[in-house]
């Protein structure tokens, strides 16, 4: 029996940061890979 996409997509792991590890907060169209956080330290 097949899956819905629905359901395929709601069964999909967050996406981890690959710099810290935690997930991701994942915005629609955003492609970004690590966290809010990393993100703020690399502009600094």
């Amino acid at each position: 029996m097949m899956m819905s996409p629905v359901e395929f997509f709601k069964t999909l792991p967050k996406k981890m940061c690959p710099e810290c590890g935690q997930p991701v907060k994942e915005q629609a169209e955003s492609y970004l890979m690590e966290c809010d956080r990393c993100l703020s330290k690399k502009s600094e």
